[in-house]
């Protein structure tokens, strides 16, 4: 999720840990526990395309990196605080849950994360989006009144709780409207005869009411997308997978790479005398001249015999497009 959602989070779990204890610094050091292991996007910064990447959402966003790292900065803040004489078991808890639930709700976003690392294993439930402000908003308000009273009130527990399970309940909530919104695009399938060997159903940017769909068929993907106050039937677009005529490019280590971090969801193309590479799992932004791209695309270059990607940039003229887009699909137009 986003940094805002990850800090109210972790202050609440902060506060939830500790707040009886030492108050408002529970919220501190629970934000900054929901903060860590996001930083894994500065090692980012000084390495290639693709390995950066696979290291995000990787290490730090395990169980492992939890239990190593959570006495380790029990301990420091233990040292930084001595005054609280609350000892570094205390503070590890709260770093513990801190860091810990920073990676559960990722695994509910689209691009997952690799709790069990380091075996490679991605979990990623696809039941809300990175940014989702029904979600955070109401955490947020809730997680700001719990500061507003003193950390021996009741009132304070009790709006830092309803926070806890108002965002927790609305996760769930997340899971079922996925079951059900898979299903109807299932049942359209069937109704147009389609065959097809796996589905992918995703919430679109920052809301639950409209739906996007990948459907693998033999040889192109389905894509589709649903909205609760759509009144016409579902359609789909076909795009070809280009399989045979990308067979030498796949070769290339570098691709394979590509190819499993889009748990196989990809595209390959050849446009304006250059590779692409499009990982499907993040659909499609469209533009003003009624076309439409993938969200994460890479351009593939050969140097020095090895393939080199660099991500297809975005603009904030193509963010406001597909705002605007956006809030007209989920009315259902």
């Amino acid at each position: 999720m986003d940094s805002l959602t990850q800090i109210v989070l972790g202050a609440a779990v902060g506060n939830a840990v500790l707040g009886k204890k030492i108050g408002n610094k529970a919220l501190l050091y629970g934000a900054i526990a929901g903060t860590i292991p996001d930083l894994d996007v500065i090692f980012g910064k000084f390495t290639d395309t693709i390995t950066a990447i696979e290291w995000h959402r990787g290490f730090s966003h395990s169980i492992l990196f939890c239990f190593l790292m959570s006495p380790i900065f029990g301990w420091l803040v233990n040292k930084l605080e001595k005054k609280l004489n609350l000892g570094w078991q205390s503070w590890a808890k709260l770093f513990f849950w801190g860091l810990f639930t920073h990676p559960l709700l990722d695994a509910f976003t689209t691009w997952g994360t690799q709790l069990f690392w380091p075996f490679d294993f991605n979990v990623a439930f696809n039941t809300i989006f990175v940014i989702d402000p029904l979600y955070t908003v109401p955490f947020l308000v809730f997680t700001i009144l719990s500061m507003c009273y003193g950390r021996n009130s009741k009132k304070r527990r009790r709006f830092n709780n309803l926070g806890l399970i108002i965002s927790s309940a609305y996760l769930v909530c997340t899971v079922v409207i996925k079951c059900i919104v898979t299903h109807k695009f299932e049942a359209a399938l069937k109704d147009q005869n389609n065959t097809y060997s796996q589905i992918s159903t995703r919430p679109s940017p920052m809301n639950i009411i409209l739906w996007n769909a990948n459907i693998e068929t033999k040889n192109s993907y389905l894509i589709s997308d649903y909205s609760f106050f759509d009144t016409k039937p579902i359609t789909f677009v076909k795009h070809l997978k280009n399989r045979k005529v990308s067979t030498e490019i796949i070769k290339y280590p570098n691709v394979q790479r590509l190819i499993n971090i889009s748990e196989g969801w990809y595209i390959l193309e050849q446009k304006n005398n250059a590779w692409y590479f499009n990982d499907l799992r993040f659909g499609l932004l469209p533009k003003k001249n009624n076309e439409s791209v993938f969200v994460f695309s890479y351009i593939l270059k050969e140097v020095e015999g090895k393939i080199k990607a660099t991500e297809v940039p975005k603009s904030k003229r193509d963010a406001a497009f597909l705002l605007s887009n956006l809030w007209q699909r989920i009315k259902g137009k």
